[in-house]
């Protein structure tokens, strides 16, 4: 089938909706929703394996692809679309944020307190091994407010070149370095708040140790049983292949705003990487560039997000529970 003058496999039919954005003649993000409308989910499951191709150009095209509509009720459900794009599964080592795997490779997203709004970021760009491709999955929709907007990553670039271009120079010379203690087991209530063991999936010092080691992570125990993380020079900014173009890949916004708990100061979070301080007033302005160039749709139940994690940056608005978002992460 041709809609809008691009050629789409069924059951997948284009839809469209207010929060949209063209970006180069592609939406932002693609909305697909099945035609006909009631479909059973092995049809769904099979109509992936068979479009494997398309629905990879079509992320390549336009960084975000949201499914809407199409039979998914339960983190099972969501497991099993995960496992139909034959991505391979990245581990959650290293990663900031509190989850809990519910089944197979599918995890909650950050858990932490609903009146936290969680600022821009790219996955785990805090750590050199970094997912592809992120999933997300509403099973319950918010009562109100809880939204992931989403940003492409090099409008951002862009703008912040034009309005600061001294710190970017900078940013592409030195790049970063993230700061992070890690507390003795996992903390609900920061949105930062995984313990060193659930961090490096283990409970013994040394092989944390190790497992930071191959992630370029130093680490530094602390007399309180807290260990302080030190993770690069990291680049600011990354090449994306695949489109030829310089990426805004970091998660400055994110650390200097909201990585704070009663272990963490959110100004020392984040430096350059000669360690000299992140101006604030330049950070808030890329907040704010984020803010203007992002796309922020409601939840529904069934919703599938998928995430070039290259492309595109995400986050989270405070919200009124109840609000179930699952995650998974791909390499």
């Amino acid at each position: 089938m041709t809609m809008n003058g691009m050629d789409v496999p069924p059951p997948f039919a284009l839809s469209t909706l207010p929060q949209q954005r063209v970006v180069a003649g592609a939406p932002f993000p693609l909305v697909l929703s099945p035609s006909p409308q009631h479909l059973g989910l092995s049809v769904v499951l099979d109509a992936i394996t068979q479009n494997l191709g398309w629905l990879a150009e079509q992320l390549c095209r336009s960084g975000a692809i949201l499914l809407r509509g199409f039979p998914l009720h339960s983190a099972s459900d969501f497991n099993d679309v995960v496992e139909a794009f034959g991505y391979e599964e990245l581990p959650y080592v290293g990663g900031a944020a509190p989850r809990t795997n519910v089944v197979g490779r599918v995890f909650t997203a950050n858990e932490s307190p609903p009146d936290q709004k969680i600022p821009f970021h790219h996955e785990m760009a805090q750590v050199p091994e970094y997912p592809s491709i992120l999933f997300f999955f509403c099973e319950t929709k918010p009562a109100a407010g809880g939204e992931t907007p989403i940003v492409l990553s090099h409008l951002v670039y862009d703008r912040m070149s034009q309005q600061f271009p001294d710190f970017v120079q900078k940013l592409e010379k030195d790049g970063v370095i993230y700061t992070r203690i890690l507390g003795v087991g996992d903390d609900p209530s920061s949105p930062i708040g995984r313990g060193w063991q659930s961090t490096f999936f283990t409970q013994d010092k040394e092989e944390a140790e190790k497992r930071a080691s191959r992630l370029g992570v130093t680490l530094e125990w602390l007399p309180d049983g807290c260990v302080k993380t030190v993770s690069g020079p990291l680049p600011g900014v990354k090449i994306d292949q695949k489109r030829g173009r310089k990426v805004w890949f970091n998660s400055m916004v994110a650390a200097y705003i909201g990585w704070e708990d009663t272990r963490n100061d959110r100004r020392k979070a984040v430096t350059f990487g000669d360690c000299s301080p992140l101006p604030e007033d330049v950070i808030h302005g890329c907040l704010s560039i984020q803010n203007e160039e992002c796309v922020a749709i409601p939840w529904q139940p069934g919703d599938v997000l998928i995430l070039d994690n290259v492309a595109v940056q995400h986050s989270r608005r405070p919200f009124t529970p109840p609000r179930r978002v699952l995650a998974a992460l791909c390499k």
